[in-house]
């Protein structure tokens, strides 16, 4: 017997995801990876980068429920906290546009600008390893960053796998960022983990790259970072202190792409 589930689908500078209100019927469960797996198909299914849960939960706004294309429930993902809130909008449920929500990684705080912009509150960065050439760090979820000369032509494919299934991260994983410093601002390149391939963008992976261009350039105080993505540009704001970020703000566009229904067979 077909089940439907209903659904919308929104993008984050070209990070695009399915997104289903669970709160008053449970579509979907947090170990249906096969079902997860086959909406995000590109090819038999809806197509995504990843697919979210909006779930009730005491004491917040509502509950976020991230899960990879590849079916398994993942960290934090920044662009989908951001189209997850103006989703959560458009729902009418929210009191002056802003929310309160929790996640795997904590709570968050998003404030939607206009129904096309949308701010959203990381947690405090406290530990960044500098390595040769590299920096490791979490936004919610792993990165390792490393500055190149010419992003563009780089095969973001082939020298992301590379580290991301080294000896040292293969069993847990990485997102890999390559960063381009240009007067426009950061470009940022990004292979995920999950996705297993580069996407347009990355959330928590140009934050990442924007805290430890700052640590690089030993900046402090309260600091804006335009950045560049192949999907569009963000913005990444924190206050920079002695030891590690705080007030950290990933801020972008969330744009609702279409609705529809999805046929369970």
């Amino acid at each position: 017997m077909k089940r439907s589930i209903p659904f919308k689908k929104y993008q984050g500078a070209g990070n695009d995801f399915v997104i289903v209100d669970n709160r008053a019927e449970t579509f979907i469960g947090r170990f249906d990876t096969e079902l997860i797996q086959r909406m995000c198909d590109r090819r038999f299914g809806i197509g995504a980068d990843g697919l979210m849960l909006l779930q009730n939960h005491p004491g917040y706004d509502f509950e976020m429920v991230y899960f990879n294309s590849d079916g398994r429930e993942s960290t934090m993902c920044g662009n989908g906290g951001r189209c997850l809130a103006a989703f959560a909008a458009s729902l009418g449920f929210l009191n002056e546009n802003r929310c309160h929500f929790i996640a795997i990684d904590g709570p968050h705080d998003a404030v939607i600008v206009r129904p096309d912009w949308v701010e959203l509150r990381l947690g405090d960065v406290r530990e960044i390893e500098k390595g040769a050439g590299f920096f490791c760090l979490n936004t919610g979820s792993p990165h390792y960053v490393r500055f190149v000369e010419d992003a563009r032509h780089l095969d973001v494919n082939a020298e992301g796998r590379a580290v991301r299934y080294s000896e040292r991260f293969v069993a847990e994983g990485i997102n890999v960022n390559f960063v381009e410093e240009t007067a426009e601002g950061l470009l940022v390149l990004t292979y995920e983990r999950g996705v297993e391939a580069e996407t347009l963008s990355c959330g928590t992976g140009v934050t990442a790259s924007a805290l430890a261009y700052s640590l690089k350039m030993q900046q402090k105080g309260a600091v804006s970072v335009p950045i560049i993505t192949k999907g569009g540009r963000l913005e990444v704001k924190f206050q920079a202190q002695d030891e590690g970020f705080s007030d950290v703000w990933l801020c972008g566009p969330a744009v609702e792409v279409f609705e529809g229904v999805y046929w369970q067979q």
